[in-house]
């Protein structure tokens, strides 16, 4: 072996050490990880979005089975309460939390999920993401964004705007179409009316990510709307419900996902009802994992699948029973994660 042979099965050591590539070298994941440089799986900071008009939306629940309407009068004071309790839960847990109020013109009833239109990257990247209904499209408050952001420390240094693939009809929503595996610059995307493969490719593309893209439904034969209903990544486990995977893409996500040496807590489809793969592994301030999910998710679980879970970090629950069951997301929606650099 030469000098320059060694040094470079060297540095294939110490990334494949490092879990920075999966699948060998030369390919296009493993060298847009040492472009981009290694990524946390777990973000310490989030961003959340204090609703102003929160309510039913009947267009997105169209392809959201998890949504029904209410003729609560208490509907929206409700749902302040239940955001303010996810805040502070997460703020307790030792999770920096910034927090931007939603305008109360024009009417959003969905604001309160804000991983759907934006996500952040270590690189300094935000991205704008297409979505599927008008009503949502407003939600996008980019500058306001921008000056939370900046204000709080963080350093955005370049924007990918996916945004004009609605003109197509194209969609893709964010962290709730795509599952990423931050790390290994690879994602999982169910395809679905919310979730579209041309504008995967394009987030591949900008991104430098591999997705594999998969089919998913629920029982009734309809597409999940959303992949992390159905998935869910944290740093060293995956919950996952299997059931929901159509037959002939199983095994290989299943494969991909034990590639990355994550442990998988399988979930039914009685658990993914009740928002139990619809989690989040966050980074307190001294670097403990947390677990951030609903009340209504844990209380789904087995006592097997619950103490899976607890050994990768602890469970931050909150009982949302009115954003779950109006809006149809649950905690995990309501997060967007903030991986941007500090200036």
């Amino acid at each position: 072996m030469t000098f320059g042979e060694f040094s470079q099965w060297g540095k294939r050591l110490i990334a494949q050490i490092c879990g920075r590539i999966d699948g060998g070298s030369g390919s296009p994941e493993s060298e847009a990880m040492e472009t981009a440089g290694t990524e946390a799986q777990a973000a310490g900071a989030v961003m959340l979005v204090r609703p102003a008009c929160f309510g039913f939306n009947a267009e997105a629940a169209a392809s959201n089975v998890f949504s029904r309407a209410s003729a609560d009068p208490g509907l929206q004071l409700n749902a302040a309460a239940e955001f303010e309790s996810v805040a502070r839960a997460l703020a307790d847990a030792g999770v920096e939390v910034l927090i931007l109020d939603d305008s109360a013109e024009p009417a959003k009833p969905d604001a309160v999920f804000p991983n759907n239109w934006f996500s952040t990257h270590a690189d300094g990247t935000l991205v704008l993401y297409p979505m599927a209904t008008a009503a949502r499209r407003p939600e996008r408050r980019v500058e306001a964004v921008r000056a939370l952001l900046e204000a709080s420390g963080f350093e955005i240094r370049r924007v990918v705007d996916l945004s004009d693939n609605e003109e197509q009809d194209r969609f893709l929503e964010g962290t709730g179409s795509l599952v990423l595996d931050r790390p290994r610059r690879r994602a999982y995307a169910n395809r679905s009316p919310r979730t579209d493969p041309a504008v995967v490719a394009q987030f591949d593309r900008e991104l430098g990510y591999s997705t594999f893209i998969f089919d998913a439904r629920d029982p009734g034969g309809r597409a999940i709307y959303h992949t992390n209903v159905l998935l869910s990544l944290g740093t060293r486990f995956a919950a996952l419900c299997p059931e929901a995977v159509a037959a002939e893409d199983r095994r290989a996500l299943s494969a991909r996902i034990e590639e990355s040496g994550r442990t998988v807590v399988e979930m039914t489809f009685a658990e993914l009802r009740r928002f139990g793969c619809n989690l989040l592994e966050l980074r307190s301030q001294a670097g403990d994992p947390v677990i951030a999910l609903s009340s209504r998710a844990v209380a789904s679980l087995r006592t097997d699948q619950r103490r899976a879970l607890e050994g990768f970090g602890a469970l931050v629950e909150v009982a949302i029973p009115t954003i779950e069951s109006v809006g149809g997301g649950s905690v995990r929606c309501m997060i967007a994660e903030i991986h941007l650099p500090r200036r």
